[in-house]
């Protein structure tokens, strides 16, 4: 690979792509290490955020055990991308886009638990159900059919969108009574905005960092921001709450 790098550049041509992915230089069993470690970064942020909202919401917040859910269907898209980061195989590369979209699934239940749930929670079943059953027929068709690149771009991007409006919406109706939404309609901005760093798809800089690395460190601090509205908004909720009168 590297000898066909060097004549490339020699001749005055641009660094090529090796079936679709750019070389990188290894470092120890690295096989991208910037990607890798940024995305060990997330999952640390996000395992740190997750205690501390553990520490703080008493588990009668009715979006406790939904919050932490999500925390930990993050935590796991993080660990399978740290892994297709540091060893990229057929299997490495399965489960860091599956896990992907299940994270943006989350978010959408996560949203229709925050916004319908709480008031009709057979709502949010049947609507989880039918988020399973997409996750399903998308890992099936995948993995069954055909492992489309194209698809998997347009499906995750549908998710994305969906997420961003339903979040987005919501935050905006009720801003004037939830001052603490902002958080949340400031990281759905961020996470579509750094989106498009994936758009920047150039050579490594130093053979390590490239656009999508650079996309998974700017996503670190994102985690404090989303889990602070988390708790924000799950004490919100337990103050909100009216507790049932006991009658002896």
């Amino acid at each position: 690979m590297w000898v066909t790098v060097g004549l490339y550049l020699r001749e005055g041509y641009r660094v090529p792509q090796f079936h679709g992915k750019w070389p990188f230089s290894r470092f120890l069993f690295f096989q991208e290490p910037a990607s890798a470690v940024a995305s060990f970064l997330n999952g640390l942020a996000n395992l740190v955020m997750l205690s501390r909202y553990r520490t703080s919401v008493p588990a009668s917040s009715p979006m406790y055990h939904t919050c932490v859910a999500f925390a930990w269907v993050s935590l796991n898209a993080w660990f399978w991308s740290t892994v297709f980061h540091t060893r990229d195989t057929s299997l490495t590369e399965k489960m860091d886009y599956f896990c992907a979209s299940t994270v943006i699934l989350h978010s959408i239940y996560l949203c229709c638990v925050r916004t319908l749930g709480l008031q009709r929670p057979a709502v949010a079943s049947a609507f989880g159900g039918l988020l399973l059953l997409l996750l399903a027929a998308h890992i099936s068709y995948l993995s069954l059919v055909h492992f489309d690149y194209g698809y998997n771009m347009v499906a995750n991007v549908a998710m994305g969108l969906v997420n961003l409006v339903w979040w987005l919406g919501w935050c905006l109706w009720n801003r004037p009574q939830l001052p603490h939404v902002w958080k949340c309609a400031v990281v759905m901005v961020l996470l579509q905005g750094l989106a498009f760093l994936e758009l920047l798809d150039f050579p490594p800089i130093f053979w390590v960092l490239d656009a999508h690395a650079i996309w998974h460190i700017s996503t670190i601090p994102i985690h404090f921001l989303f889990f602070s509205f988390l708790m924000d908004d799950s004490l919100y909720l337990l103050k909100d709450t009216p507790v049932p009168l006991k009658v002896d």
